[in-house]
C-alpha cells in the first residue's frame, strides 16, 4: 500500500442521490496519471440486520459514450413500453420519503 494505492481513490467530485430505500453515490476519482474515473455506488440497508450492502461500478472515460448510450436506449425503452413515475424522495427526520422537487433524474 504505497503512494499509488491512495492516488488511484482519490475523490475529484461526489454527488450523492437519495431514493427511497437506496442511495447512488456518483464518484469521481483520479488515477495516478491524473485521469479521471466514476464509480457508481448503490447502497441499501438490510432490514433484517441492518447492514449497508454495497455494489459498485466503476466506468471509465474510453467507456463513458457507449455507456450512456446503452442506459439512455434501455430507460427510454422502458418509459416507451410502461407507465413510469419518477418518485423524488427526501431524506428527513420524521420520514424517508419525502418530496423533493429540485432534482432531476431524467436522462
Amino acid at each position: 500500500m504505497g503512494e499509488f494505492d491512495n492516488k488511484e481513490r482519490e475523490e475529484v467530485y461526489s454527488k450523492k442521490v437519495r431514493a427511497g430505500k437506496r442511495t447512488y453515490f456518483f464518484d469521481v476519482k483520479a488515477t495516478r496519471s491524473g485521469d479521471y474515473y466514476l464509480t457508481i455506488t448503490e447502497s441499501k440497508k438490510r432490514l433484517e440486520d441492518g447492514v449497508f450492502v454495497k455494489h459498485k461500478i466503476f466506468l471509465y472515460k474510453e467507456d463513458f459514450e457507449k455507456f450512456t448510450e446503452g442506459l439512455t436506449e434501455t430507460v427510454d425503452y422502458i418509459k416507451t413500453n410502461q407507465d413510469v413515475v419518477e418518485k423524488r424522495y427526501e431524506y428527513s427526520e420524521n420520514s424517508e420519503h419525502t418530496t423533493k422537487p429540485n432534482d432531476d433524474f431524467s436522462f
